[in-house]
């Protein structure tokens, strides 16, 4: 790149995460190029989809997250481990509302961010099976649950953030008083791996990222304009 170029691309970025922090993944493009002060047809030629930008712009976020899952696998208390990445997860979605979209859906279009969240799974998925050993976490938790709380708690610091922005942390307790294991009744069934990938997938479609799924197909798409400058 010329330096004028890659002075351009790294303003875009910058601003992208500002704007996507602050509004969300399905912030105006127009809002991103006028703080990076560049025109829009240079941002499109910068990032060609909406998902190329996000992930440019909210990949050393993903690193946090892979980072936080390691950091909590090294705890000597499985319990412990978990309820700290439960809360770090949290406070990240809190902070960050691009990140705390993009934690709840899927960003096919970037082999890093999807290389980095699987490389966290397996140290959640681990983390998770030691709290169940331990007798601690409640053994009917499945890995949709945690899809779930993220889901879920990206709604809560979105609709509280302006009024109540702490409110996030009374929600994570109240979440991690439910995953612990007290020997009280069983949950109703958990959703299916299939089903929580519909719902991954249909919440980047809605942001302006991804495919649609198909309703009752757990591996059918219908693919939309993955162009940024798209309606929506």
């Amino acid at each position: 790149m010329r330096a004028d170029a890659t002075r351009n691309r790294l303003a875009v970025v910058r601003a992208a995460r500002e704007v996507f922090a602050e509004q969300g993944l399905e912030a105006p493009l127009e809002e991103i190029a006028r703080r990076a002060d560049v025109g829009i047809a240079t941002l499109y030629r910068r990032f060609p989809s909406r998902e190329s930008l996000i992930a440019a712009a909210l990949l050393e976020k993903i690193r946090e997250y892979a980072a936080a899952a390691r950091r909590a696998l090294a705890a000597s208390d499985p319990w412990d481990g978990f309820a700290c990445l439960v809360r770090a997860i949290c406070e990240l979605q809190a902070r960050d509302r691009g990140l705390g979209e993009l934690l709840s859906m899927t960003l096919p279009a970037s082999d890093e961010v999807e290389r980095l969240r699987a490389e966290a799974q397996v140290d959640v998925a681990e983390l998770v099976s030691r709290a169940q050993a331990a007798g601690r976490l409640r053994p009917d938790f499945v890995a949709e649950d945690l899809l779930l709380m993220l889901v879920a708690n990206a709604a809560v610091a979105r609709i509280t953030r302006s009024d109540a922005p702490d409110a996030w942390q009374r929600f994570v307790g109240l979440i991690l008083d439910a995953f612990q294991y007290t020997g009280g009744d069983s949950l109703p069934a958990a959703p299916s791996a299939a089903q929580m990938t519909r719902v991954r997938a249909r919440l980047a479609a809605d942001r302006g990222c991804g495919a649609v799924p198909l309703t009752g197909n757990a591996s059918g798409y219908v693919e939309t304009d993955l162009r940024i400058g798209s309606p929506g």
